[in-house]
């Protein structure tokens, strides 16, 4: 069945702040099918063991195409260097040299400036207009 998802900077504007996005490098998972890929599974395990808030969530929204949902997260934890939740996510995501620590799991902070550049989509009709003129 299908379902509509929030894009990531939709989130990001009715949160109204940085938020964390998770990404799968389409390279990684078998047949680009990320149902399949076991990082993905352990991941979603993971963040259900530790009572880590998330939901799916769409790229950020682009007015010149669309794309198919690849299995993307947004974790509903705010981005603070005190916040026990943030810091077990930075622990479990990130390298202590940055780089990411699951093969094929990226993780992300989506600045609400680089959303706010898309505030124009959440006027009323927007997409349907765009929709009509494609």
């Amino acid at each position: 069945m299908p379902q509509i998802l929030e894009h990531i900077d939709k989130i990001a504007r009715d949160k109204k702040r940085d938020v964390i996005y998770i990404s799968f490098a389409r390279e990684i998972f078998p047949s680009y099918n990320y149902k399949e890929y076991d990082e993905r599974k352990k991941l979603l395990k993971w963040l259900e063991n530790n009572n880590i808030p998330y939901s799916l969530c769409g790229p950020l929204a682009s007015e010149n195409g669309w794309e198919s949902y690849r299995g993307q997260l947004y974790l509903d934890v705010p981005i603070d260097e005190e916040n026990e939740e943030y810091k077990l996510i930075c622990a479990h995501m990130d390298s202590p040299d940055g780089s990411f620590r699951i093969p094929g799991v990226e993780s992300w902070i989506f600045p609400l400036k680089v959303a706010l550049e898309n505030k124009h989509h959440d006027e009323p009709g927007f997409w349907d207009k765009l929709a009509e003129d494609f």
